[in-house]
């Protein structure tokens, strides 16, 4: 009897919150997949010239296939709810950037909160009958917020 491990991914729903959370989640599954390049190309792939080759038009279904595998894996990651807002996209990248867009907030939006949360970290002082435990807990959400939020840390 062989033993072979077989890992099915799950694909994460993002239904309305968490979605810093999400965007981590689906980046790996998507590259996981081969297909994380597809959803950050924004054109699609070039139409065949006259007379194409059996080899280019493979390459060209492949790559149309390896679009709609990915649209499809966001398709399956968003509730009814949100996905009706996204439904008419034709793109990978249409989809991802209308929810980074309505989800995270501009750069300008994004850098306020990271601001608001280097000062909520700085200001952060351990309670009286807080254990040490949870304090602790207390500064690495905060710092995981940052994170998500594409901030940096050197050690």
């Amino acid at each position: 009897m062989s033993t072979s491990s077989n890992t099915s991914s799950v694909i994460a729903v993002f239904n309305g919150e968490h979605y810093h959370i999400w965007v981590v989640k689906m980046r790996f599954y998507l590259r996981s997949q081969g297909l994380w390049n597809v959803v950050m190309s924004k054109a699609n792939p070039p139409p065949l010239g006259a007379n194409p080759t059996v080899a280019q038009m493979k390459a060209y279904e492949e790559k149309k296939l390896k679009k709609d595998k990915a649209i499809t894996c966001l398709h399956s990651g968003l509730a009814d709810h949100i996905f009706t807002k996204i439904m008419d996209l034709e793109t990978p990248k249409q989809v991802w950037d209308k929810l980074q867009g309505e989800f995270e907030g501009s750069n300008r939006v994004k850098i306020v909160k990271l601001l608001t949360l280097k000062r909520e970290f700085e200001f952060m002082k351990m309670k009286d009958n807080e254990s040490v435990k949870d304090y602790s807990s207390r500064l690495m959400d905060v710092v995981n917020q940052m994170r998500l939020l594409g901030e940096t840390f050197t050690y």
